[in-house]
């Protein structure tokens, strides 16, 4: 076996030991569990137990006496207040004043001095006689002190003089339900701790949940700075660089920090560092989020993914929390990946905008900037970011040590269109006519979601069919949904009809005429999307520069609707409103920045390029040039515009018989593809004897 071969049975094991722990340091952390069940039992005994200690504590100790202790002590006006419960009876008794020999047990009694009914203090008209013939001797609270309470047992035989006797010796009665016993009152008193013990036991579980980390998806009121990122761990990650079609540069780019995290110790004995930051830039859908888990995928290593919209809350501090937090987990899993989609929503330029900076987002970027330098190489921690306005984002966050490569991902070419078409059509059953490379010629710049959605909308098209495979039509018909829109159904007039025929076909004749043009694929009256009709062009080729005759002849085209209404009908209407728009923005861009002007020269002006909502264009104003030079750059368009429409009607007016030809045919059949173009234009061409200079053929 050979050492590269060895070299490769080494990386696929780590990546496999990986795996089995995804954080590279031991087994996967378990989420904490909740307190077990004895730990609630022993707390409710020791409520239980605090609440009875306290109970004996708080009551006031009692003493027990005999029944004919106690009525003697009611004779003797000792007794202030009585409680009858079942058959116990407890009171409370005056203090002892004096002593002195009782005649009736022969023992010392208090003696207390006499005093005035409660009825007399009231205004009352006599006094009651005792047993004795003397005057009752009353107990009154407000002038004896209390001293202790006592208790017996009242006997089972039946005493119907005891009431009489509480009553002339004035002393309050009172009675407790027999339903309220002992432990009615002892639950009583432990509902309130046993409630309080609950919440106190379910607000620890909950801390103690988020200490420990539980990847951020519950945050509640104790997770509100907590990191909002999804955890995903290297066995779930099944991406890998194969499932990415196309983009053969950035994955290059992005292979150096596959094998780094792969196996960091080859590159540490060379002395290298990996890159702590890479920023993945390109227009929307070109797959920067699915090229992130890849490289998570490949690597075998976590990957946390967050948007960068979620750093970001209406409390000033939250966000450099959020990032703090995102960090420190990264750190304790390293190796691993962290993905930031749309950075630029917290990464944005500092200082800028109409009304002054963002505090919140300033910090949080701050915080960004703070912990990326804090990296240290044996970390082993990558830091990906997404966006498509790499133009707003902070020249801070782009210099080299923090995101120290940009890899930009295009819109794919032919080649990678098919690619990426083969793996989304592995899911769905194709037709035996189905020719993938066509279908990837007739979809010039469409980006991987868009393909991916042709796909889905070629399958979803074909189940409404009721049909078991997908066939080309169906593609076809996907594809103009996607790139003109859906069909609408509008009640249009015949003359409002034959005008659209007439205009659509004055675009398609100049597009078969004009040799620099686009060829003509598709030409259509149906309402799709905004547009009352369609005069379809696709490209042969990506091109990524223009010549000076190409876009003349663009022009030319988007002038053919005005055109052929001037001919026909003798005036032009409002259905050329978007041409003339989309033509005068080419017109001025060559005219101002690309140099095609002798007048001009070979200058550059700009003019409105910078974001409004960076606030630069404030400062700078809106132009670069002063306006004298503002009028020739005016005056050039025009002319450049004048000269392309007049040579473009010339040609058309050569040429009216096959425009209204087309016209005709148009109106009949409603949607006309090249075929049927070329042969309809060949046709009418041999008829009157003149030749056509197609574009295309």
């Amino acid at each position: 076996m050979s050492n590269f071969n060895l070299h490769e049975l080494n990386q696929a094991l780590g990546r496999q030991m990986r795996r089995l722990t995804p954080d590279g340091h031991g087994p996967p952390k378990q989420p904490p569990k909740g307190p077990p069940w004895h730990t609630y039992a022993l707390a409710g005994l020791g409520i239980f137990a605090l609440a009875t200690v306290l109970s004996m504590f708080t009551e006031q100790p009692s003493t027990e006496l005999t029944y004919s202790d106690f009525k003697q002590a009611v004779r003797d006006g000792r007794v202030a207040e009585v409680t009858f419960d079942a058959d116990r009876i407890s009171g409370r008794l005056f203090a002892k004043e004096a002593t002195g020999t009782s005649a009736g047990s022969g023992s010392q009694q208090p003696s207390r001095p006499a005093s005035k009914s409660a009825s007399d203090a009231a205004g009352g008209t006599g006094s009651e006689a005792t047993a004795d013939g003397g005057k009752p001797q009353q107990a009154s609270a407000e002038t004896n002190e209390l001293d202790g309470r006592f208790a017996t047992t009242k006997p089972q035989v039946n005493d119907p003089q005891l009431l009489d006797l509480l009553e002339q010796h004035h002393v309050q009665v009172a009675a407790r339900s027999t339903g309220n016993d002992l432990w009615g009152r002892v639950l009583i008193s432990l509902l309130p701790w046993v409630l309080l013990l609950g919440l106190f036991l379910y607000i620890s579980y909950r801390m103690q949940q988020k200490l420990m980390g539980d990847g951020g998806k519950d945050g509640g009121i104790f997770g509100f700075g907590k990191s909002k990122a999804k955890r995903i761990q290297a066995q779930e990650v099944h991406v890998g660089l194969d499932d990415v079609a196309g983009l053969a540069n950035a994955k290059a780019d992005l292979a150096e920090i596959i094998d780094h995290l792969a196996d960091p110790q080859r590159f540490r004995a060379l002395g290298a560092k990996i890159p702590k930051g890479v920023l993945l830039i390109g227009p929307p859908g070109t797959g920067k989020t699915l090229l992130a888990r890849a490289v998570a995928g490949e690597a075998g290593v976590p990957y946390f993914h967050m948007s960068g919209s979620e750093f970001v809350e209406m409390f000033v501090g939250v966000g450099a929390s959020r990032v703090r937090d995102l960090f420190q987990q990264a750190k304790q899993a390293a190796p691993c990946v962290i993905f930031v989609d749309e950075i630029d929503a917290v990464g944005r330029s500092r200082g800028t905008g109409l009304g002054g900076g963002h505090d919140e987002r300033e910090q949080t970027l701050n915080q960004i900037l703070s912990e990326m330098d804090g990296f240290e190489p044996h970390e082993n921690v990558v830091m990906l970011a997404a966006t498509n306005r790499a133009d707003v984002l902070d020249a801070a966050l782009l210099r080299p040590g923090r995101f120290d490569r940009k890899v930009y991902l295009e819109l794919p070419d032919r080649k990678a269109r098919r690619a990426i078409l083969e793996i989304h059509a592995k899911k769905i059953p194709l037709a035996d006519d189905v020719d993938l490379g066509l279908i990837a010629g007739r979809t010039t710049g469409f980006s991987g979601a868009d393909l991916e959605n042709l796909v889905n909308e070629a399958a979803l098209l074909a189940g409404r069919n009721r049909k078991q495979q997908v066939d080309m039509a169906l593609f076809a018909q996907a594809r103009d949904k996607i790139a003109l829109g859906a069909e609408r159904e509008q009640v249009i007039g015949d003359d409002e009809r034959r005008l659209i025929a007439v205009h659509e076909s004055g675009h398609a004749l100049l597009a078969w005429l004009l040799p620099n043009a686009d060829p003509l694929d598709k030409v259509t009256i149906i309402p799709r999307g905004q547009a009352l009709g369609v005069t379809e062009q696709i490209p042969e080729e990506e091109r990524h520069t223009y010549k000076q005759s190409y876009l003349r002849d663009r022009i030319g085209v988007m002038l053919g609707g005005r055109i052929a209404e001037q001919l026909v009908f003798g005036e032009v209407t409002t259905g050329a409103e978007s041409d003339l728009e989309q033509a005068t923005k080419l017109a001025r861009r060559m005219v101002s920045r690309w140099g095609m002007s002798e007048v001009i020269g070979p200058v550059s002006f700009r003019r409105g390029q910078q974001p409004v909502f960076l606030g630069r264009e404030m400062q700078e104003g809106p132009e670069d040039h002063g306006d004298s030079t503002a009028q020739r750059i005016d005056e050039e368009i025009q002319a450049l515009i004048g000269g392309i429409e007049r040579d473009a009607r010339d040609l058309m007016h050569q040429h009216q018989a096959a425009l209204e030809c087309l016209a005709e045919r148009l109106l009949e059949e409603e949607v006309l593809d090249r075929e049927q173009i070329h042969q309809l234009l060949c046709d009418t061409a041999a008829s009157n004897g003149k030749p056509l200079r197609a574009a295309a053929g």
